[in-house]
């Protein structure tokens, strides 16, 4: 058996090759491996020289996979995805839990509720450690090598396993002084005549579409702020500028807190969606994926967490 292609040099250079293959530019490869992009060139260079043929076309401005390197890159995937299924059927019978777990989570939502629990998961399991990547972008966790992620919304990839974990409402809300100053609305068409924060990243901007049972109601609403980062709508709400329309989780802890106000409790912002858990569709998930799964079951139920916050 040659064990060749398992030694360190040579992992190094696959590792770079296929994150390359992943992210389209040396840039986001080396920032994906933590690695300065000239790191990586190099280490595929050398693959190419090694294998004597051109992996990936380069320019200026992108990096192409050739037809050899598509499929190079499509064995290598295969024969890791055997390798991780291997060593997660191994540990499955472990009785105790250890390792390392990557988790994507969604910034936002992450920062606010996921992230201030994990050191409770930590300490239930003192022999695991976690990589947590905080993003808004929807990362591709089978190629980028994630275990699992938490997902907000609708699912489409049909390669991954999804346990929701509670549903996703988008609600409205504004601070007390600006209702007081404005008027509380009492219809969606009255939104037309308030300031808005609009949330970019709507699937409807930048429309509205407002449920009340099977009633819809659509509306363009007008504001001088508009922004990428719900985080930043909801400080400004809560400075009197507007009415936000955004998850029910943003908006829960100050809305418990008299912060805000619900503007329109009985209409909901957007069609309903979920909170998902949601990991590669291998056949035996490891122990530690197992064990956070359970674990995090457990803190959507019976409610997610904003569903139960008290003000402070």
């Amino acid at each position: 058996m040659n064990l060749d292609v398992l030694n360190s040099q040579h992992s190094d250079e696959i590792a770079a090759f296929l994150a390359v293959a992943s992210q389209g530019s040396f840039v986001a490869a080396g920032r994906l491996l933590q690695r300065h992009p000239t790191v990586v060139s190099k280490r595929l260079a050398a693959m190419e020289k090694r294998l004597g043929v051109r992996l990936v076309e380069r320019s200026t401005r992108q990096v192409r996979i050739t037809p050899v390197g598509a499929k190079l890159e499509q064995h290598l995937r295969s024969a890791i995805n055997l390798m991780n299924e291997a060593q997660q059927q191994a540990t499955q019978g472990a009785s105790e839990v250890r390792g390392t777990l990557r988790l994507a989570l969604p910034a936002a939502m992450g920062r606010r509720w996921l992230g201030p629990m994990l050191p409770e998961f930590l300490k239930e399991h003192p022999h695991v450690s976690i990589l947590a990547d905080y993003s808004e972008r929807l990362v591709d966790i089978i190629d980028e090598g994630f275990d699992a992620a938490i997902r907000i919304g609708e699912l489409e990839d049909n390669r991954l396993i999804a346990k929701r974990l509670s549903d996703h409402r988008r609600i409205l809300g504004a601070s007390p002084a600006y209702i007081e100053k404005h008027g509380m609305p009492d219809h969606p068409h009255d939104l037309i005549q308030h300031n808005c924060l609009r949330f970019s990243g709507l699937a409807s901007f930048p429309q509205w579409r407002l449920f009340r049972g099977s009633e819809l109601q659509t509306v363009a609403p007008k504001g001088n702020l508009t922004a990428n980062d719900s985080e930043s709508l909801l400080a400004a709400a809560c400075a009197d500028s507007g009415i936000l329309g955004a998850g029910e989780w943003l908006m829960r802890h100050d809305i418990a807190a008299g912060k805000l106000l619900h503007v329109l409790p009985e209409w909901q912002l957007d069609t309903a969606g979920g909170v998902y858990l949601v990991r590669p569709s291998a056949k035996f998930p490891s122990a530690v994926v197992i064990a956070f799964k359970q674990w995090i079951e457990s803190k959507f139920t019976p409610a997610p967490p904003w569903a139960i916050c008290r003000p402070d």
